[in-house]
């Protein structure tokens, strides 16, 4: 484990990063000896000075679930991240560019939980017995990190890349409709970036709810109720500039839109 002196610090330069918008050198680069649990301890660092700052925890995402998601950054696990109330846009909201850094978007499903979840054995059956709806969301990545080179300690260190979500379409209950199936064409300024089917995050994006219930346990936390649980990304993501308009296709689901100015 890096010294608590360490991880402090890093929590430091990533907090600074976030209000300047830049990005700061890989910290693998510079703390080869980094792991995995150290960079889930500067997270913790980052994140509990956030809530003592008086920003509120509404829910959580879920990162790298999908072959198209591990291709694209060369990392071969999940991680997961934090959201918090002010990172929550509704559908039609105008985004503000200049708020992230390596602006990308991805398409999901988001869990909105009626129970709490708990590990260390949660399966889907528990993530659909304890799911309100579930909903199309929009993921925007927000790297403070440099991205070539980067591993997956970078990632997780970095809050999972996580900027910010917006969320729309029509709701279901998890039993409403088979998940797996659930599809979404992604446009780009009216140009088709991006498909994808749901069944690519983990086969189910509900194993990817209970891989996060099982992942938190370790970590001696559970899922609350009322959060809400970005299972995973089921496209590769795309760059967005200033500008930009996205938007979101999920058929019978609904659509879901943004722009970045």
């Amino acid at each position: 484990m890096l010294a608590e002196s360490a991880i402090a610090s890093i929590a430091d330069e990533l907090a600074d990063a976030d209000r300047s918008h830049t990005v700061v050198p890989r910290i693998t680069a510079r703390y080869p000896d980094a792991g995995i649990e150290d960079s889930y301890a500067i997270q913790r660092v980052w994140r509990e000075r956030r809530l003592a700052a008086g920003r509120r925890l509404v829910g959580r995402k879920i990162g790298l679930t999908s072959k198209a998601m591990q291709a694209a950054t060369g990392i071969s696990e999940p991680d997961y991240g934090v959201m918090f109330d002010d990172t929550v846009w509704e559908n039609g909201s105008v985004l503000p560019f200049d708020r992230f850094s390596n602006v990308r978007i991805e398409v999901e499903l988001a869990f909105v939980l009626r129970e709490p979840l708990s590990g260390p054995a949660a399966t889907l059956f528990d993530v659909l017995r304890v799911t309100e709806y579930v909903t199309p969301a929009l993921e925007v990545l927000n790297s403070h990190i440099e991205l070539e080179g980067r591993t997956i300690v970078d990632t997780i260190a970095d809050n999972a890349a996580y900027g910010g979500m917006v969320l729309g379409g029509r709701p279901v209950r998890p039993d409403a409709v088979d998940l797996r199936w659930v599809a979404a064409l992604l446009y780009r300024n009216e140009t088709i970036e991006e498909t994808g089917v749901a069944a690519g995050v983990l086969n189910h994006p509900a194993t990817g709810v209970a891989w996060l219930a099982n992942k938190l346990d370790q970590h001696g936390e559970r899922l609350a109720a009322g959060e809400i649980i970005l299972a995973g990304s089921f496209t590769r993501p795309v760059w967005v500039a200033r500008g930009d308009s996205i938007l979101a296709d999920y058929g019978p689901l609904g659509t879901i839109a943004c722009r970045f100015a």
